[in-house]
């Protein structure tokens, strides 16, 4: 069905200033953008009213969960058209079946536990294939290097032999072969976390050969993160891959105010010829599961061997004395803060009552040790327990986001009583808060950062502007009322003021309410660049 959008302010994605014109749909592309142009099957008056390219998430936990719950509305309400999928390392595909049961259970509070459901691929390709079978919005795909790392070398603390680094690259390739935009890690997640500087180089030329991007979740985002972004840039100057700093923030004590010296870091990495992007969520508090602040030894042998170690009492005194005395590697090298670990979400309703209280009150109502309570929490839920973390600094923030290669991640878990907000709200809230309320970010730039730049770093060739011949992922919303309506309290109110939504021309959120439509598919990275897409800044 032909649509025609009269009287919006188009914001097109470029950064340019906004302008004002109609837009024509036809069969999932734009075919029109001027004033005077033909009727269409159907006329949306946009009077004012933007109308963007739709918003790009570079960070999201939706896993399982955009097949679970098709219609996703918690991304395609923000305006979501287009997701990243894979993150942290950890994820579904490429997999065997005993790396699936040990990373179901790892990862079940990012992606919840599906009862019946039918993990039916072990390839990349199937996995996107399954995505083509009908999701609200679209969808990329990062190949996991824990996942890999765990099929080949297992959950042990150990290089990886010659033979074994040839495996895991070519299981990459093959990934990327079959359509995978690029490769995450998880560096404070097991096994990720122990593989060396050397294996993710060698990793990263696979990346760089085919044209894809590393996103890893480094080291440390607390004591040391400066010196884990420097790993990474590392990584990337040695290999020639592209870098994406996945939700680079400058959280804990440690690094309060010292966003800008992240800030030029990048800087020198862009000077020096380094090819680096960034994304952020507009929020201080992060999201994780509770067994990753954990030590990374406990972790070793997998759940099970995890397990028997938080009923060990002299690893129960081991882990207490380095959450709490030296910093864990799993909390960013920080000595644990429980008054800042909030209950997001539990499998076992037995524990339900802990939602939304932090291990600190729990511990204060029940009269136990914090560490008790975490150590009774984790074995009850069986590792699958989510939190919040509260240790989040606005002035990095602001720091970070303005910055030339930054764009929108929401880092967003589905699944729990009380998710994070930033499932719900990132994109809007960007467009309320740090542009109307603050003017942190003009429109223009900010719907630049959330679409066109984060195209680029993609390599879509027609996606993220809003130009005659691209797809028609397209939002409308108000830029008077445009709010996130999701709070820590209430994580799952749809936003407001984003009364249109299209995914491949078809509405998704029509007159702000969601339609049963399922237009997305998985977008497939081209294996190899073209030349003109080697600067992306």
């Amino acid at each position: 069905m032909s649509v025609l959008i009269t009287g919006a302010l188009v914001v097109d994605g470029s950064g340019s200033p906004g302008f004002h014109a109609d837009v024509a749909v036809d069969a999932g592309r734009i075919v029109a953008i001027g004033n005077d142009l033909p009727a269409a099957h159907r006329t949306i008056a946009a009077d004012g009213l933007v109308l963007s390219p739709g918003f790009i998430d570079m960070h999201s936990h939706s896993d399982l969960q955009i097949l679970v719950n098709p219609d996703h509305t918690a991304k395609v309400s923000q305006g979501v058209t287009l997701e990243v999928l894979g993150q942290d390392g950890l994820s579904f595909a490429p997999i065997d079946d005993p790396t699936r049961a040990v990373v179901r259970r790892q990862i079940a509070g990012w992606n919840g536990e599906p009862d019946d459901f039918d993990f039916s691929w072990s390839t990349v390709a199937g996995y996107l294939d399954r995505l083509d079978q009908g999701i609200a919005c679209n969808a990329a795909y990062l190949v996991p290097q824990g996942t890999l790392r765990m099929m080949v070398v297992g959950t042990s603390n150990r290089p990886a032999t010659g033979a074994e680094l040839a495996r895991m690259q070519q299981l990459l390739a093959d990934g990327l072969r079959e359509g995978a935009v690029g490769m995450s890690s998880g560096l404070t997640y097991t096994p990720g976390m122990f593989a060396s500087t050397d294996e993710l180089v060698a990793l990263c030329e696979v990346l760089a050969s085919y044209g894809g991007y590393y996103a890893p979740h480094q080291r440390s985002y607390g004591k040391g993160a400066l010196e884990a972004y420097g790993e990474m840039v590392e990584v990337a100057r040695r290999s020639g891959c592209a870098l994406h700093l996945t939700h680079a923030v400058m959280n804990f004590g440690p690094n309060a105010g010292r966003g800008d010296e992240l800030v030029a870091m990048i800087d020198k990495a862009l000077a020096s010829g380094v090819d680096v992007t960034t994304d952020t969520y507009p929020y201080l508090p992060g999201a994780t599961t509770l067994a990753a602040i954990l030590p990374s030894w406990t972790a070793e042998g997998g759940p099970d061997a995890l397990l028997a170690r938080l009923r060990d009492p002299s690893a129960r005194e081991r882990i207490t004395y380095e959450l709490e005395q030296v910093g864990s590697d799993g909390c960013h090298g920080c000595v644990v803060e429980w008054d800042t670990i909030e209950i997001g979400g539990v499998r076992n309703p037995a524990l339900s009552g802990a939602v939304g209280r932090t291990v600190a009150a729990l511990a204060q109502r029940t009269g136990k040790p914090a560490a008790d309570v975490f150590f009774e929490i984790l074995l009850a839920d069986d590792l699958a327990t989510s939190i919040l973390q509260h240790v989040g600094h606005e002035e990095n923030v602001r720091a970070i986001m303005r910055h030339p290669s930054h764009t929108g991640g929401s880092d967003g878990i589905l699944v729990g009583g009380k998710p994070h907000p930033r499932s719900w709200g990132t994109f809007p809230r960007y467009l309320a808060h740090y542009v109307r309320e603050l003017g942190v970010l003009d429109l223009a730039d900010c719907v630049h950062h959330l679409t066109g730049r984060a195209a680029r770093r993609l390599r879509l060739p027609d996606r993220g502007l809003v130009r005659e011949g691209y797809t028609a992922d397209l939002v409308l919303f108000d830029p008077a009322a445009v709010r996130d309506a999701a709070t820590f309290p209430e994580p799952r109110r749809q936003a407001e003021g984003i009364p249109y939504v299209f995914v491949n021309g078809v509405p998704v959120i029509d007159d702000s309410h969601r339609t049963a439509a399922v237009p997305g598919r998985a977008i497939r990275r081209s294996p190899t660049p073209a030349p003109s897409e080697r600067n992306l800044l």
